[in-house]
């Protein structure tokens, strides 16, 4: 039975909004989301789900309907760009779902959205409010929107992805920071792959100053791919979104391995996208405000963890807000934090330098690296402390000594 005896709001109807809505309502607390968009829709194509978020979504009985969407993904492949030899492979036995406890998905955004909000129910979402302003008396907090109209809650929780009103409003300045790589993105049709080698994995193809990571998405092998260069040096917008000129993505890649050329041909140049991160913060926290997801900690998408992150987020929030109630919202929050900070520092830095590792020109770093990633366990080593972590079990259900153990 929903408890009724505080309001929450969540700025932002994505992903991180929507899952933790999906939380909170575990521990019979309600929300409501206010989303600036007329019409829910994400921003980028697809996304990848490891089993580190997969564990909530099994939990709350949406596998059957995530299975409509998705496409289960067995296999890691590491390849030369140029040349395309397999320099890691890491599948079989054990499955990545007998390893982990839970599947490797590729779902489009829209079909991940449209599972989430309609678990959610849209009498909790509401289109078009453009945060504008918050004002946190102390004892509530108003949010003001550019209509013209407001609410009241007890908690706000920005959700807002890295572009975070939010967060602005919090810092009073926006830190993004540049990584020094941008990219191209695309979704190809199945039918237009038949170079590909394994179009069931999902595979990097590294090379000197670039890489290609690409994966299966929904039921019919459609692949979404990001296709990313150390290039420019300095962005030169403020927007991190700028045209660009046809062909422009075959500059660095034209010489590369044939399926690579056909993947990134296949569908017009899209614009090129800076890929913008943000350091975790301190503390997210400010009075009655909070953050989740990449409007905490955004990341570059090497890692492929940002959504992960973000469902991990809303997992330990709304335990935490469980766990303390209203009465112990500050408590609550500063667990939240404590749980969280360590470990998304540790994602956001790995995220961020796994690019160097992938552009290593040729030379004696980047046989070692192919060596390393010759090894299954090597590769597991790497990896498993982001996908073997079930953020379920990271809060603790036992009061011992006056502190969560």
């Amino acid at each position: 039975m929903a408890r009724q005896d505080w309001k929450i709001a969540v700025v932002g109807g994505g992903i991180g909004g929507l899952t933790l809505a999906l939380a909170l309502r575990e521990h019979g607390i309600e929300v409501d989301i206010y989303e600036q968009a007329n019409e829910l829709r994400e921003i980028g194509a697809a996304v990848a789900l490891s089993a580190n978020a997969n564990h909530f979504f099994q939990r709350v009985g949406l596998r059957e309907k995530m299975d409509q969407v998705c496409c289960s993904i067995p296999t890691l492949i590491y390849r030369d760009g140029r040349d395309g030899r397999v320099i890691g492979r890491h599948g079989g036995e054990p499955s990545y779902e007998e390893r982990f406890g839970a599947c490797y998905w590729g779902v489009h955004r829209a079909d991940f959205q449209m599972v989430l909000s309609q678990a959610v129910g849209m009498e909790r979402i509401h289109l078009g409010k453009r945060l504008r302003e918050l004002k946190d008396s102390g004892d509530e907090v108003v949010l003001e929107f550019e209509d013209g109209s407001s609410a009241v809650a007890d908690l706000v929780i920005g959700a807002d992805g890295a572009r975070s009103t939010v967060r602005k409003l919090l810092l009073g300045y926006d830190d993004c920071i540049y990584s020094g790589t941008s990219g191209f993105r695309g979704i190809v049709p199945a039918d237009k792959l038949d170079l590909l080698p394994d179009p069931e994995a999902i595979q990097f193809w590294m090379g000197p100053g670039g890489h290609l990571l690409h994966y299966p998405i929904g039921t019919r092998g459609d692949h979404n791919f990001l296709l990313v260069e150390r290039n420019p040096s300095v962005w030169p917008s403020r927007d991190w979104v700028i045209p660009s000129e046809p062909g422009e993505q075959l500059r660095r890649f034209h010489d590369w391995h044939p399926a690579v050329v056909q993947m990134i041909s296949a569908v017009p140049t899209s614009p090129r996208w800076g890929l913008i991160y943000r350091w975790p913060l301190g503390r997210w926290t400010r009075g009655r405000v909070t953050l989740l997801g990449d409007a905490a900690h955004a990341l570059v998408p090497h890692h492929g963890q940002g959504a992960n992150q973000s469902i991990e987020d809303a997992v330990v929030l709304a335990a935490s807000l469980g766990k303390h109630g209203r009465a112990g919202l500050p408590e609550a929050l500063e667990s939240y934090e404590r749980l969280r900070r360590g470990r998304t520092r540790k994602v956001t830095y790995a995220s961020v330098t796994t690019a160097d590792m992938l552009h290593l020109p040729d030379g004696p770093a980047a046989d070692a690296r192919n060596a390393r990633f010759s090894s299954p366990d090597a590769v597991l080593h790497h990896l498993d402390w982001i996908h073997d972590f079930d953020p379920h079990a990271q809060v603790p259900t036992e009061r011992q000594g006056g502190t969560w153990l």
